[in-house]
């Protein structure tokens, strides 16, 4: 039976469990030491939004070993003299049909076709929204940069125009006008230069890149939207210990912090087969919680 911790003990002059040991050795200082994570990226990045799914399930299993700092790179300023001569891209309509090879290779769904019709002229509009509001809460931040994603990818809206961001702040419940026109003046910009300039000295040359540092300045760098076990093998290299993997949330916990999941993030992360998708959610969410919907021939499910 527990003892009432009101209780105290003549005895021992404890109040509560007073334990085996009247005496014992402890060492505070024997949690983890912190893992400082960088991850450098950019609100347009095609990548980045493929290694959506394995990023979540590493926050999830092994976030905590690790304190997130998630940096803008810069992916583009503006078309004027841009040349991604490795992916054959010298102007905005190159963009679609890469986008679209990306989304359909990683299953992440990407329409794309704004590049033929409504192009983004610069990504440092959202990723100075994203600074602004970073300073305010990071967890905000990090919501922003999803809901962002989410339109400029599956629903082709451009992220680079003041209207869709004051829009997609106000969905979080945040000032969108004042947000938006806080990143317009010179701070925005100024924030967003201090994180070119830590990208650079990471040595960061493209994107989605993963930087793990231990407190001895020494770390693992990974380039490229790479399966899980390159993450996990990168933490376990700058641990003192083998990371153990904390269990995943239930589905409708993920839901509800998310809104919004793709197929491919729910097997990501439940492994579950592309197949089962249907049956499991049944299994796993009410019905009146969330709606099933499909774009781009990938299914996804919304909180109702």
């Amino acid at each position: 039976m527990q003892k009432n911790n009101m209780v105290c003990d003549l005895e021992t002059g404890v109040c509560g469990d007073p334990g085996e040991d009247a005496m014992e050795t402890i060492d505070l200082n024997q949690s983890q030491e912190v893992i400082h994570l960088y991850y450098v990226t950019d609100p347009i990045c095609s990548h980045c939004w493929a290694l959506e799914p394995v990023l979540r399930k590493f926050e999830e299993q092994y976030g905590h070993y690790v304190k997130f700092h998630t940096v803008m790179g810069g992916l583009l300023e503006s078309w004027d003299g841009f040349a991604d001569v490795a992916n054959g891209i010298g102007g905005p309509a190159d963009v679609a049909g890469h986008w679209r090879e990306v989304g359909e290779h990683s299953r992440m769904p990407i329409d794309g076709s704004l590049f033929l019709t409504n192009p983004i002229q610069s990504s440092y509009p959202p990723s100075r929204v994203f600074k602004i509001i970073q300073q305010k809460d990071e967890h905000l931040a990090k919501t922003f940069l999803r809901r962002a994603r989410e339109a400029v990818f599956a629903f082709n809206q451009n992220i680079g125009e003041e209207q869709i961001l004051i829009n997609l702040v106000n969905q979080m419940g945040l000032d969108g006008e004042s947000i938006v026109k806080e990143a317009e003046l010179p701070n925005g910009q100024q924030l967003l230069d201090q994180d070119f300039a830590l990208a650079r000295s990471l040595g960061v040359r493209g994107f989605p890149t993963i930087i793990m540092v231990n407190e001895e300045n020494k770390g693992v760098k990974i380039v490229g939207a790479r399966p899980l076990e390159f993450y996990v093998n990168g933490l376990e290299q700058v641990l003192a210990n083998k990371p153990q993997a904390q269990p995943i949330p239930e589905l409708a916990k993920t839901l509800e912090k998310e809104g919004l999941l793709f197929s491919k993030e729910i097997e990501v992360l439940y492994n579950v087969e592309q197949s089962e998708v249907n049956s499991f959610l049944q299994t796993k969410l009410s019905e009146v919680d969330y709606e099933t919907k499909e774009i781009l021939g990938e299914v996804y499910i919304e909180k109702r």
